[in-house]
């Protein structure tokens, strides 16, 4: 009973700055589907992906003054040299690329709306008849703690309540046990 009270308060605790929400991006270009993914603890607002620019911009809010994002992106997708521009100052992230995605780690300071623009030397390496089209960015983009498949984000809460619940049901029946065990003593 004593961990019931020990446990609980861990769920209470401050998010560290490192802390990071993951952003499934996805691009349709033609009949190809591309997912970026951002993992990063500021909150990704929008995105726009330009084809002829080979360029994907992404509109953040950042709550932190220390500001952390890893994103992966298809190498198909994009490649080559990459240029990155924070609120169109260049700035260099780390990159770290192979045959089928790119990852690029950003770190950068400052509070408020930001927009981070990806820029590479190739885009949609390797895709035959690519007719570019509109992305619709608020029906495509999904936002989501983990885990990807679907599950409630309200899984936590729901823990939560019925070990609630559970040791309401202890208490209960520990001072309905020590009550009939102190009557028997009499």
């Amino acid at each position: 009973m004593l961990l019931f009270f020990v446990l609980t308060p861990v769920h209470g605790q401050l998010l560290s700055d490192a802390t990071g929400l993951i952003n499934r991006i996805n691009i349709q270009i033609s009949d190809h589907d591309f997912e970026v993914v951002l993992t990063a603890n500021f909150d990704l607002l929008d995105y726009k992906f330009d084809i002829n620019n080979k360029q994907l911009i992404l509109y953040v809010d950042n709550g932190l003054e220390n500001n952390l994002g890893e994103i992966v992106i298809p190498a198909n997708l994009l490649s080559g040299d990459f240029r990155f521009y924070l609120n169109d100052q260049e700035f260099f992230p780390k990159i770290q690329s192979d045959e089928k995605i790119n990852f690029i780690t950003m770190t950068f300071t400052g509070l408020g709306s930001n927009v981070i623009k990806i820029s590479s030397t190739e885009s949609l390496s390797g895709l035959d008849d690519v007719v570019p089209i509109e992305n619709n960015s608020s029906k495509s983009l999904d936002n989501d703690f983990l885990p990807p498949d679907g599950q409630s984000n309200q899984t936590l809460s729901d823990d939560y309540l019925i070990w609630l619940i559970v040791g309401g049901i202890v208490i209960v029946i520990t001072i309905f046990v020590v009550i009939k065990f102190l009557k028997n003593k009499k």
